[in-house]
């Protein structure tokens, strides 16, 4: 089996040079700055690794990040969890399937959080449901994974910035490699 840093570099090397949908910066260079917000606030590894792969439901669902901007849900947020769940335990899945709602969310119990979406996240946002009724609201909140998921949204937002350094998959590599349940552990041999 393929273990999920491999699978990632090939993804990274390949797709994550596209376009990111409207906004300034490539997909692989959104996730990855994204994950250095994750690591400069000090997050968990768990949190590390979702930031990282976020996005990755952009190239392994049958529907490509521009179909989302055509106003079709590509989903990607599920498509990433399902896919990233042969290497990662909730910890790391659970967030990366609810950041989408968590953006959903944010919009509809924090007032002041629209107006700092880029323009595209407002876009796919309205393709994705717009914000949330009370209802939904309350059953976000009553997700175990509500918080790290809200966590990961803001540093989402925050991972968009063409004038920011930019790290590498590499940089990322033992998160990944602790986190990855096909690699085996030194202590195990």
């Amino acid at each position: 089996m393929t273990h999920a840093y491999e699978a990632l570099t090939e993804i990274f090397d390949s797709e994550g040079a596209k376009e990111y949908l409207g906004e300034q910066v490539s997909i692989a260079t959104h996730m990855l700055q994204t994950a250095q917000v994750a690591r400069d606030s000090g997050a968990s590894a768990e949190l590390i690794v979702a930031a990282v792969v976020h996005d990755v439901g952009h190239f392994s669902g049958a529907m490509s990040g521009l179909d989302l901007m055509r106003g079709h849900d590509n989903r990607h947020d599920a498509i990433a969890a399902e896919w990233l769940s042969q290497w990662f335990e909730p910890a790391v899945t659970e967030p990366v399937r609810l950041h989408v709602a968590a953006k959903r969310y944010l919009c509809a119990t924090d007032a002041a959080y629209y107006d700092q979406l880029s323009d595209a996240s407002k876009y796919t946002m309205s393709v994705q449901g717009g914000e949330m009724s009370a209802d939904e609201v309350a059953a976000f909140a009553a997700e175990p994974h509500c918080q790290s998921a809200t966590a990961l949204r803001r540093f989402d937002d925050a991972g968009k910035n063409p004038d920011a350094a930019v790290p590498t998959l590499a940089d990322f590599r033992a998160e990944i490699e602790a986190l990855d349940r096909t690699v085996t552990s030194p202590a195990a041999i």
